[in-house]
């Protein structure tokens, strides 16, 4: 049984890693450098995704190894604590290379 906030957390992770998907969609990555609110947003539904992963439950984590709880949670302490040093190629190869399996793992989660 998950614990009562689990499914939220992972809806949280869900609708943010999908609002990166719509926002980065028809675009490069030369847009990041272009439009700065662009690059803002999407740094900031990264970080979203890797807070609430830190706070799914050690169970549900253990549950559900598809998603790399992990790597996310790191990318969320990377972007947060060097937040004046972010690599646009590492964003955008996150977006276009991370995200999409991401969302499909998180998909299959029942909660």
């Amino acid at each position: 049984m998950p614990h009562p906030d689990d499914p939220t957390h992972i809806r949280h992770m869900l609708e943010a890693a999908r609002k990166i998907q719509t926002f980065s969609t028809g675009r490069i990555k030369a847009d990041l450098e272009a439009d700065e609110l662009l690059a803002l947003g999407l740094v900031r539904l990264l970080e979203i995704i890797g807070e609430a992963a830190t706070r799914v439950t050690d169970d549900m984590r253990r549950n559900n190894a598809a998603v790399p709880w992990a790597q996310v949670i790191g990318m969320r302490n990377r972007l947060i604590h060097g937040y004046d040093v972010i690599d646009l190629d590492i964003l955008w190869r996150t977006i276009t290379d991370d995200v999409p399996a991401l969302v499909r793992a998180l998909a299959k989660i029942d909660v």
